[in-house]
């Protein structure tokens, strides 16, 4: 018999039991559903965190008074104890600095503001010095950006971000108005490209205002977050990192030997730490999603020794009329693969449909790696075909003879 003879018979049996065949598929749909998924969410957060660093540059770093990522609140507790870090501090590293090609600074907090009768709440109130919008690789698509003389002398200007345009200013050209925030007037000077979203939460919701202003509303004894623009990457990014905390624990009389009283984070450090979290992640994920197309290669195995049962007087009216015992093998292992096969192309489009859905609600992008598409087909009809193998050399052992006389 030849393989498509087999395939149009595997088809017509599939096809005859439908609802035993959908429910069959379950197991290989879930397994390949979930190991796609896992991989589609990888790439994507490790793809989102590598465009989020890089909104600053592979060659910006940060000196701050914690660290981006804190694994105990022991950790917590004991960074909390640090001096914070002031703007005498960002002054310091901008003047002595000598491979620092860039530097500034910022803070903020979440505001109330208002233009008129109506307001927003909760938005980002970035206080940043003259360089940051740079440095932030803001573009401003209308107005301007802050002048060093503006952030020197605490300027009341604002540059904001298109949801206030949008929902405060109702799509009026934003510059030259007056907003109140948190009770203080600034005069928009700049509006800023849209950013999008990040994790389900709008970037474009925000003000930025000269830092000087904004201490004068709330102290200058908040911590900043010094960024630092190095002349490039590798060794030269590890060079100007030493020199400014050369600088640093000097200016905050940090002992020899002792660690330093505050965090210098490097961006490509971040990002291997935290491609590291997410592959340890999806290595563990992966496996105890893949057991799912064992369970549902056992549960094809099963629903075929049923169908061996149930077809046992048609298994030997095929043996009577010439079949041989490789064409009831080669039948039994093609209707096995391909329901396992079938369940794995509905797996790959459940799984991607998943990671396209987290990936809309979370706002970081898709990264559908293909290897793992091919992989999980090619897993799935194995499994099937594995499965099925017991089930269709059991068919193909019946003797003709009492497969006839069965009652079946």
């Amino acid at each position: 018999m030849h393989w498509t003879e087999a395939l149009k018979l595997a088809l017509q049996s599939l096809w005859a039991n439908k609802l035993r065949t959908v429910l069959t598929l379950l197991g290989v749909v879930i397994g390949v559903a979930a190991v796609i998924a896992v991989v589609t969410l990888v790439n994507g957060a490790n793809a989102y965190v590598d465009a989020k660093l890089n909104r600053y540059g592979s060659d910006v770093f940060t000196v701050s008074k914690m660290p981006n990522l804190i694994t105990s609140f022991a950790e917590y507790t004991r960074y909390q104890k640090r001096k914070n870090l002031l703007l005498d501090d960002f002054n310091l590293v901008q003047d002595n600095c000598k491979r620092c090609v860039m530097v500034g600074a910022g803070q903020g907090s979440n505001v109330g503001v208002k233009y008129g009768t109506d307001s927003v709440t909760d938005v980002s109130l970035r206080a940043w010095t003259a360089a940051m919008p740079e440095l932030n690789n803001l573009n401003i698509i209308e107005g301007r950006s802050f002048t060093p003389t503006e952030v020197e002398n605490g300027a009341h200007v604002a540059i904001v971000g298109t949801d206030i345009q949008e929902n405060l200013l109702k799509g009026e050209d934003p510059v030259g108005k007056e907003l109140r925030v948190d009770g203080v007037v600034y005069t928009v000077i700049g509006l800023g490209e849209k950013q999008g979203k990040t994790l389900g939460s709008s970037q474009d919701l925000y003000v930025s205002v000269p830092i000087t202003a904004y201490q004068r509303t709330y102290g200058t004894q908040k911590t900043v977050t010094i960024y630092v623009k190095a002349p490039g990457t590798g060794a030269a990014l590890e060079d100007t990192g030493a020199e400014v905390r050369t600088i640093i624990r000097s200016a905050r009389h940090d002992r020899l030997g002792e660690p330093d009283s505050f965090t210098l984070d490097l961006n490509n450090t971040f990002l291997s730490l935290f491609k590291t979290v997410t592959n340890l992640f999806g290595a563990i994920a992966i496996p105890v999603a893949a057991i799912s197309l064992v369970v549902g290669g056992i549960v094809i195995m099963n629903i075929m020794l049923v169908s061996v049962t149930e077809r046992t007087r048609e298994i030997g009216v095929r043996k009577a009329l010439g079949a041989r015992r490789r064409d009831v093998l080669l039948q039994f292992v093609i209707e096995s693969g391909l329901m396992a096969a079938a369940g794995g192309v509905i797996g790959v489009l459940f799984g991607i449909g998943v990671g396209f859905a987290i990936s809309a609600v979370a706002g970081f992008p898709m990264g559908i790696a293909w290897w793992s598409v091919f992989v999980g087909l090619f897993v799935a009809t194995a499994v099937g075909i594995f499965f099925g193998v017991y089930p269709a050399r059991k068919a193909a052992m019946l003797d003709p003879i009492t497969a006839l006389r069965s009652d079946m």
